[in-house]
């Protein structure tokens, strides 16, 4: 039945029955304050042993005129006739409190008892109790009648002393308490499904989100429509991978083929810049489709020696550039990620440093459980205030890097993607020697 609610009813329900345990409350607090003036309404000594002596005083024929003059709302005295038996019928007061009714009554035989006034007083006197301020005088007069005088307060306090709304504020605040265990129920599955939408990994199997049958509708309807959102874009990327696949093929033919066909033009200079071009091409759209499978989770996993990968990108640059490597001392630097896909990023790296900062110089330092690659150049840098933008895709350096100086803006872009596919991080800083640094840090196998 509850699972029907909808979240507006719950929420409603809740707010009701917290207002009532904060009214409950008040009423509480209004009796607790007023105590001390309920229990001052009691009746003196003086004034019960006064009104003994008016009735004893006062002719058979004038005492219920007198009775009904002294009596009111909280004070009502009657006359029993004599012969009455004076045995107790309920609670008896503390012997402190009926000694000094006594001791005012200057002899008076007197009973005491504590009367309470509700039905469940009567029937459950354990739970109830008696009214602290609700007494009952049975008076032995000298005539041989009986005076019963019943007390009451203005306000309704337990044998204890504890104001009866008290007990009802108890219980409301129980209420409003129960009432937050209810909110925090409803409200702990949508936490839990914004933690399952936070940790769904695209690169692998569609994740199930957390259902529960007693949740409101609204909440079962929210994890289905992420379950179908997760559903629509593991379908589209692997569309997008399909897609980009097919036309990376496709493009690389038409690129053969047409290579082939430059081949045939007759000046050196045109022919080498056309080959070039060419080639740079088939390169972006390696890039892309290998940027595309990291984001995709299809990168493939084997054991890999950085130092060993380092090397062999260093060396085949190393005839016609300015590039060194500094291993460090670093020997066994074996990570678990995709062979090609690192090599891309290390061939980005150094391409980038001796484009643009006409030299390269690569490092490999062990930091922990992880080991950075680092590569310096000695070009004018990258300002602090646009290296987090070289990241993104299709951001140069107008100055230093513009399209006549080639690149498209991907290069860093790509090795970011793939880095973090791999589960590590790039930044960018500045070089000892002023050029840009840009570094990798790779969790180890």
């Amino acid at each position: 039945m509850m699972s029907r609610w909808t979240i507006a009813a719950r929420l409603t329900l809740i707010v009701i029955v917290s207002l009532t345990a904060v009214w409950v409350a008040a009423i509480a607090a209004l009796y607790r304050f007023t105590a001390d003036e309920s229990a001052r309404a009691r009746p003196t000594p003086e004034h019960v042993a006064a009104v003994v002596e008016l009735i004893e005083r006062t002719p058979p024929q004038m005492r219920a005129l007198a009775l009904e003059a002294v009596a009111s709302p909280l004070f009502a005295p009657r006359l029993l006739p004599a012969g009455v038996v004076m045995a107790p019928s309920g609670p008896l007061v503390a012997d402190d409190i009926r000694r000094d009714y006594a001791d005012a009554l200057d002899g008076r035989a007197l009973i005491l008892e504590w009367r309470p006034t509700l039905s469940i007083g009567r029937r459950f006197p354990r739970l109830a109790g008696a009214l602290s301020n609700a007494l009952e005088f049975r008076i032995s007069l000298r005539g041989g009648e009986t005076l019963l005088i019943d007390t009451r307060g203005a306000m309704m306090v337990a044998r204890s002393g504890v104001p009866v709304g008290l007990l009802a504020g108890l219980f409301g605040t129980l209420v409003a308490l129960a009432a937050l265990l209810v909110m925090h129920r409803e409200t702990k599955p949508i936490a839990r499904l914004a933690a399952a939408v936070d940790a769904i990994d695209l690169s692998g199997e569609p994740a199930p989100l957390p259902r529960q049958s007693g949740n409101a509708p609204e909440v079962r309807a929210l994890v289905a429509a992420f379950e179908r959102l997760q559903a629509r874009l593991f379908g589209l990327l692997r569309a997008r991978m399909a897609l980009i696949g097919g036309i990376s093929h496709d493009v690389r033919t038409f690129a053969t083929r047409l290579r082939l066909r430059v081949e045939a033009i007759a000046d050196d200079g045109e022919r080498s810049r056309a080959i070039a071009d060419i080639d740079d091409m088939i390169r972006l759209l390696d890039d892309a489709l290998l940027s595309s499978r990291a984001g995709a989770g299809e990168l493939a996993r084997e054991m890999i020696d950085v130092a060993a990968l380092l090397r062999a990108e260093v060396e085949d640059r190393a005839q016609s550039a300015a590039v060194d490597i500094d291993l460090d001392g670093v020997a066994d630097a074996i990570i678990l990620g995709d062979r090609l896909a690192l090599r891309r990023v290390f061939a980005n790296l150094i391409d980038n440093a001796l484009k643009y900062g006409h030299a390269a110089h690569v490092s490999l330092t062990s930091r922990g459980a992880c080991v950075e690659i680092a590569v310096e150049d000695e070009g004018p840098g990258i300002p602090e205030a646009q290296r987090a933008l070289m990241l993104e895709p299709f951001s140069r350096l107008e100055t230093s890097r513009s399209r006549g100086a080639g690149g498209a803006g991907l290069g860093l872009a790509i090795v970011r993607a793939l880095v973090e596919a791999h589960g590590g991080e790039v930044t960018i800083g500045r070089a000892v020697k002023g050029g840009a640094r840009v570094a990798v840090t790779l969790p180890l196998f």
